[in-house]
């Protein structure tokens, strides 16, 4: 019985190791990787089943995809240099390109921009200033300003660091990532703000200040 059940575990292992083997990868240019088997590459899309949803298919464009590595042992790029479509970076370095945005996107977090923002907002709305919304907007467009440091923790390779692509592609992401922070940050803040300034402190500041509701 013992020996039955031990077969069994072995044969289900076995059929699942198999069964992911026969998935194909898809490297996407946003630095995404999906894992699922290839149905189609016809009518300028690389087609998948949804993983979500077995009866739905999902399309990924050319334009939308680097490479897709066959699990029968073969790679298929899509990704070329051509300055005519704005594809200025060789095979390689767009490869280290995509290597820090998903790096970027997995490691860079921006509490800087959603906590100054969120301060930001706060103060102006409390001060129940009628362009109150320009100051942590403003201030959202000025975080993709300053310099990205790159903490080496969120580095998956170190090596990684010293190729000029794998930067742009970070620091393209890290400032994204700050503007959306700030975005989110100045919005609650100002929202709170306002609260404050209509809930308590509208009758309570001092006359001298201009440019009220």
């Amino acid at each position: 019985m013992i020996r039955s059940l031990f077969f069994t575990l072995i044969l289900i292992i076995f059929a699942i190791s198999s069964k992911a083997q026969n998935k194909d990868t898809i490297l996407l240019m946003n630095g995404n990787v999906v894992v699922e088997k290839v149905l189609d590459t016809l009518i300028g899309a690389v087609t998948i089943v949804n993983p979500a949803n077995v009866a739905e298919k999902l399309h990924y464009e050319y334009d939308d995809i680097y490479c897709v590595k066959y699990a029968v042992g073969f790679t298929d790029y899509y990704y070329s240099q051509d300055t005519l479509k704005g594809n200025y970076f060789t095979r390689d370095e767009m490869l280290y390109y995509i290597y820090g945005e998903r790096d970027a996107r997995k490691g860079f977090k921006a509490p800087g921009a959603l906590i100054g923002a969120g301060v930001v907002g706060l103060v102006s709305g409390g001060l129940g200033l009628f362009f109150a919304p320009i100051f942590p907007y403003g201030y959202m467009a000025l975080t993709g300003v300053p310099k990205v440091r790159i903490r080496h923790k969120t580095i998956s390779n170190p090596n990684y660091i010293e190729q000029d692509a794998y930067i742009l592609g970070y620091e393209r992401v890290s400032r994204s990532r700050r503007r959306i922070k700030a975005l989110i940050g100045g919005t609650i803040g100002l929202a709170a703000g306002y609260g404050l300034y209509f809930g308590i402190l509208k009758d309570k500041l001092p006359a001298s200040l201009t440019l009220r509701f």
